[in-house]
């Protein structure tokens, strides 16, 4: 593994780990009020952006980063549908 890979592990952990306590936080709180659909929406999209670009650069810290942030934007995407109706 190269250096390049290395600073993309070392993004990949920092970004990805500061969206965790988000995802938890609406997960045990189910209050959603404070976050806006169109823009989870727009971030999941890009973030699957994301994805499909790191495997066509076949690059692991994208891939890494992005599937982890995939199924947590998924996660707050899914919390806002859910418990949006309240």
């Amino acid at each position: 593994m190269d250096y390049t890979e290395i600073i993309g592990f070392i993004a990949a952990i920092l970004t990805t780990g500061a969206f965790l306590p988000q995802v938890y936080k609406t997960w045990k709180t189910k209050d959603v009020s404070s976050l806006s659909l169109p823009m989870l929406i727009i971030f999941f999209i890009g973030i699957v952006a994301w994805l499909v670009y790191g495997i066509l650069l076949e690059s692991p810290s994208m891939i890494f980063a992005n599937i982890i942030t995939v199924v947590s934007s998924f996660l707050l995407l899914y919390f806002k549908i859910k418990y949006g109706k309240n």
